[in-house]
């Protein structure tokens, strides 16, 4: 059985992939546009998922399938602090 945490970090990884599926290629999603996808409230409570959500950009983009940017340039996740954007890998 998978827990709630696995569950949640699988729901977020998809909501990026499928978010970048339907934009160009070289388009970028905000982080926030995968918390929204995946929140089901009608409040701020999507705000919550906003630091879960840039670990999920992580792991994609360690697994090759992302790159997290900012000023439209790549950078290192792991040292990436303020606002990021997330696109496919070119």
């Amino acid at each position: 059985m998978t827990d709630p945490g696995q569950q949640q970090d699988q729901r977020l990884e998809q909501a990026i992939l499928e978010l970048l599926d339907g934009r160009a290629p070289t388009a970028t999603i905000c982080p926030s546009d995968a918390a929204r996808a995946v929140y089901y409230g009608d409040d701020d409570g999507w705000r919550a998922l906003m630091e879960p959500v840039r670990q999920a950009a992580r792991r994609l983009a360690a697994a090759g399938e992302v790159e997290i940017t900012q000023g439209g340039r790549p950078v290192d996740p792991d040292r990436a602090h303020g606002p990021i954007r997330i696109r496919r890998l070119r």
